[in-house]
């Protein structure tokens, strides 16, 4: 199926973005700095080209394919990879992307460790974590966490930044708080220094997630508008 772009004004929308991330901050007393990820997938090279001008310089590609499609035609942006990602297909990317947000076993971790170090690369990473226990959404269980942590921090071209959730459709506000927690308290028992960041909120609840201490959101529809599909 073919997404069609709904064109909207891209400066008002980020705009409006950056206000209320800023009002969920003030509301729940989050200091951090927060990352705006613009979520790409679908989106024309116009389209996407426009973020630059208007302040966003960090994008997220859920697919290999459409990363590879677009990233010899931009230039100035950090490219995040935030979907699945199947070992096989690590070797194309771990050259072009910024950061892997979505690892979620040490089967994975170990391949991108050992791509890297082919090319002598160090691969930020973030964990996913599937905090609401979802059968059909990837990440790894809270429970199975610390022991995945603690496989990965062995890997020398792998460096482990944070963790990644994507929540339950219509997530109760103490589950948010709970993946911070999870956040803080992982933080505390891996005494990393670069461990700092929580990737959690789209769209739909982004304001939530930077009120519950996130301060990394993955954003698609608030920034570009709906997709429509044919």
């Amino acid at each position: 199926m073919v997404a069609f772009n709904c064109i909207i004004n891209m400066k008002e929308q980020i705009q409006q973005v950056l206000h209320n991330i800023a009002v969920a901050k003030s509301a729940g007393n989050n200091s951090a700095d927060v990352c705006i990820v613009a979520a790409t997938k679908t989106r024309s090279i116009d389209t996407i080209k426009q973020l630059l001008v208007n302040g966003v310089n960090t994008v997220g590609e859920n697919r290999v394919q459409e990363l590879l499609l677009k990233y010899e035609q931009i230039e100035g942006l950090s490219w995040h990879f935030i979907g699945s990602l199947q070992r096989n297909k690590v070797k194309y990317i771990v050259d072009k992307v910024d950061m892997i947000q979505s690892v979620d076993s040490i089967e994975l971790a170990t391949e991108i460790d050992k791509r890297c170090r082919l090319i002598g690369k160090v691969m930020p990473i973030l964990v996913e974590v599937n905090i609401g226990g979802e059968v059909q959404k990837s990440g790894v269980s809270v429970n199975e966490l610390p022991q995945l942590l603690s496989s990965i921090i062995t890997l020398p071209n792998v460096a482990l930044r944070g963790l990644m959730t994507v929540m339950p459709i219509d997530a109760p506000i103490s589950l948010y708080a709970q993946m911070k927690s999870l956040f803080d308290s992982t933080a505390d028992m891996l005494n990393l220094v670069n461990f700092d960041l929580l990737s959690m909120g789209m769209s739909s609840d982004y304001q939530v997630a930077v009120r519950s201490g996130a301060n990394m959101v993955r954003l698609g529809r608030c920034i570009f508008g709906e997709r429509y599909y044919e």
